[in-house]
């Protein structure tokens, strides 16, 4: 009868994957929306490619984290600061859009109906998960708010609970700034985030925005 196989790395279990690859797994499962089980699929599924391809997703990834920078007026990312509708002096400078995400940016864009600037909060406020207004980029947008140019600040948030406890905070914020406060018009479905809406019904909401009182 043969001899089992010795194991040489007492960390490592026989049946279990080694521990480069569980390393691996754990960091895929921090993605948004990706659990064990499809992360698993995705790492196996890159070790049966062949050596470019995954040359080519380390090099992405290098090139994201060498060229993407933050940008200092309005926290988009950007391969500028600042970042190219920031510096675009044929934008609309008073009037300032605010997103959670920079993903909502392109939603918004996508719409082509809008030719003013953005502000990126980083998120919305969240008792729940411990976001208060300190993690978020509100008091930059007051500052922003409160220059002689700025005429009107859109709150584009996501039709959620968090997103309306963020706009009411900011909104409260801005009431001894001379600067007009909107909301966007009903349309989007509650619970729906910015960058996942209809072009068409986001064009909508921001065509009958609605001054916030």
């Amino acid at each position: 009868m043969g001899e089992f196989p010795k194991i040489h790395n007492t960390d490592e279990i026989p049946g279990e994957a080694p521990q480069v690859i569980e390393n691996a797994i754990n960091v895929f499962k921090q993605l948004p929306g990706i659990g064990d089980r499809t992360a698993r699929r995705i790492i196996y599924w890159l070790l049966g490619q062949p050596g470019e391809k995954l040359e080519e997703f380390i090099s992405a990834l290098e090139e994201l984290k060498n060229s993407v920078k933050i940008c200092s007026v309005c926290f988009n990312v950007s391969i500028t600061d600042p970042c190219h509708i920031c510096a675009n002096p044929e934008r609309d400078h008073s009037v300032i859009c605010v997103v959670a995400e920079p993903q909502d940016i392109a939603a918004i864009e996508s719409t082509r109906i809008y030719d003013g600037v953005y502000h990126v909060l980083g998120g919305l406020l969240d008792a729940m998960r411990g976001i208060g207004p300190e993690d978020l980029h509100i008091a930059e947008l007051v500052q922003r708010a409160a220059q002689p140019e700025v005429k009107e600040i859109i709150l584009a948030l996501d039709p959620s609970n968090e997103g309306e406890t963020t706009a009411r905070h900011i909104a409260k914020l801005l009431k001894d700034v001379d600067v007009k406060v909107t909301i966007l018009a009903q349309g989007i479905s509650a619970g729906t985030a910015l960058e996942f809406a209809d072009p068409r019904t986001l064009s909508a909401a921001l065509t009958n925005r609605t001054e916030l009182k």
